[in-house]
């Protein structure tokens, strides 16, 4: 699905929950279409540090608070959703970028992990926007399964 998706939608990006994130073999696809991605990980997924490889939570502890930056993730159905939001640098080449993203709710204190990819550094604004669009993606199915009642009926073929 996402070949020929992206036959038809050139620039496109591709943004996913943890299942996709930590699917080595999507993201390696990817990469080698040199399509962007936001993907959700594990906290203890881990990165490739130059003191060896670390869960990805360990460096985000120590990322001081000059790191973070107040960004929306877009429109929810309570206004702005406002989250911190730090980038961990994690490897880049000639094939492109990679990041380990944070998302750090300002009232909890509890954050999210996602690896992104690009051929061609972008800004954090960028990032956040294209992980940002899960939600509605995800809002979009969710409405979907009541308004055909999927959500209170299972189909078995």
């Amino acid at each position: 699905m996402i070949h020929s998706a992206l036959e038809h939608v050139p620039g496109a990006w591709v943004a996913g929950d943890e299942v996709y994130g930590r699917n080595p073999g999507l993201r390696i696809y990817l990469e080698e279409q040199r399509v962007g991605y936001v993907m959700e990980i594990a906290a203890t997924d881990r990165m490739a540090t130059p003191s060896g490889p670390l869960a990805v939570k360990e460096p985000a502890v120590l990322l001081p608070e000059q790191a973070w930056q107040r960004r929306s993730a877009g429109t929810g159905t309570k206004g702005e959703r406002f989250y911190d939001w730090a980038l961990i640098d994690d490897h880049a080449d000639t094939a492109g970028v990679r990041w380990a993203l944070i998302r750090r709710n300002r009232n909890s204190g509890e954050s999210d992990f996602f690896r992104c990819y690009v051929p061609r550094a972008v800004p954090l604004s960028r990032l956040v926007a294209v992980a940002g669009r899960r939600w509605r993606v995800e809002e979009s199915f969710a409405q979907g399964k009541n308004l055909a009642g999927l959500d209170e009926h299972q189909v078995r073929m």
